[in-house]
């Protein structure tokens, strides 16, 4: 390794503040690494020389030995093992050291952060009425919250966390295996940087606590099976105050007794008797309204569709109105009397001769199919 100047290889002066020192090494790592310098044999060098010296002067301890030392004071008998000159720089370093600072990730020498509390996920199921008219529903959740004796930290009251001994607050200590450094969580504090030494009595140092909260939710109307509801801050209490997570309400609409929700739609059958159908009349229709009569045309088939404006859902995402889809199905009697049975057969022998075909067109029709069918069959 190269024993230039270490505020050389950086470019800054001697009273650089850490910043400038961060800054430059961001600048000269990006123009160095080996993988936008592929032609370039000596990029691999000059990347681990800029490493080297942004590691040695932004760690105090190692600043303040290279500033009355120099060089010597990294040689075998200097700094020791644990983190002395030369460290092995792994070249997919880069993406912790230069890019952590911005996006928040941990460089080698950053303490973890305490852990946010995890989201909760929360399955309600509504009645089509609740989900259409929205309402409010008291729900219990089984969640961890920071514990009110310590107020989140862990530590018992009146005392406080210490700084971990074993890695001096980084969270994260180096181990050497020959030229490689491997970097990983401190045993002893476990990532935290600190440690507690006089736990709480009532969370045992954990900084939460088991409760179950009872929550008033509010579902605003026109939600759907599979709509969310976000609880901002309800979910799990983070560790040792960290923020809390988000609760998130998973809603499922029930199937209904009457009507299928089909988006902003409703629709239902709606049985009619046949003599009804044949001569027409009104048939009284259910809505999430109340009820209304709707006007059944003579000669009326089975399965044919009636809409009725603005008789279906708001979403809860706005628009306009559904409507409400009736589909006529004609019943056939049943239970009949030998005097009905009776009726019914002198109804029947009413329609036949040549105007047969006139009273059922679907079945004149249907048996003339059949009839061609088996002609090309056979033909």
């Amino acid at each position: 390794m190269s024993k230039r100047d270490l505020y050389e290889v950086l470019g800054v002066g001697r009273d650089a503040a850490e910043r400038e020192i961060k800054k430059a090494y961001k600048r000269l790592a990006m123009k160095f690494h080996p993988d936008r310098n592929q032609e370039d044999p000596d990029a691999g060098e000059k990347f681990k020389e800029v490493k080297n010296a942004y590691e040695i002067l932004t760690d105090p301890q190692k600043k303040a030995a290279y500033d009355q030392y120099g060089h010597a004071a990294f040689e075998q008998g200097g700094m020791g093992g644990g983190g002395g000159y030369g460290g092995g720089a792994d070249f997919g370093d880069i993406f912790g050291d230069v890019f952590g600072d911005i996006f928040g990730g941990g460089g080698r020498r950053s303490q973890q952060r305490a852990q946010r509390g995890a989201d909760l996920r929360y399955n309600m199921e509504l009645t089509l009425e609740e989900a259409v008219r929205g309402c409010s529903k008291e729900i219990h959740v089984p969640t961890l919250v920071g514990c009110d004796s310590c107020d989140g930290s862990g530590a018992k009251r009146g005392t406080s966390a210490t700084t971990c001994g074993t890695c001096h607050g980084h969270g994260q200590v180096q181990m050497r295996q020959g030229f490689f450094a491997v970097q990983q969580t401190c045993p002893h504090c476990h990532g935290r940087g600190k440690i507690i030494k006089d736990p709480c009595n009532k969370c045992h140092g954990q900084g939460r606590v088991e409760k179950t909260k009872t929550l008033s939710v509010k579902i605003p109307a026109g939600v759907d099976t599979g709509d969310r509801i976000r609880l901002a801050g309800e979910g799990e209490a983070g560790e040792f105050g960290a923020p809390a997570g988000d609760l998130y309400v998973q809603v499922h609409v029930a199937e209904h007794a009457i009507f299928e929700r089909d988006g902003n739609n409703l629709y239902c059958e709606v049985p009619v008797s046949f003599t009804m159908a044949a001569i027409g009349g009104e048939v009284e229709v259910p809505t999430l309204d109340g009820r209304v009569n709707l006007k059944v045309p003579s000669e009326t088939q089975t399965g044919r569709m009636f809409r009725m404006r603005n008789k279906g859902v708001k979403s809860v995402r706005g628009g306009a109105v559904g409507d409400l889809i009736c589909k006529l199905v004609v019943e056939t009697p049943v239970n009949l009397s030998a005097r009905q049975k009776e009726l019914l057969q002198e109804l029947e022998e009413s329609f036949g001769g040549k105007a047969a075909g006139k009273h059922k067109p679907k079945s004149e029709g249907f048996f003339d199919g059949v009839k061609k069918f088996f002609d090309d069959l056979t033909g």
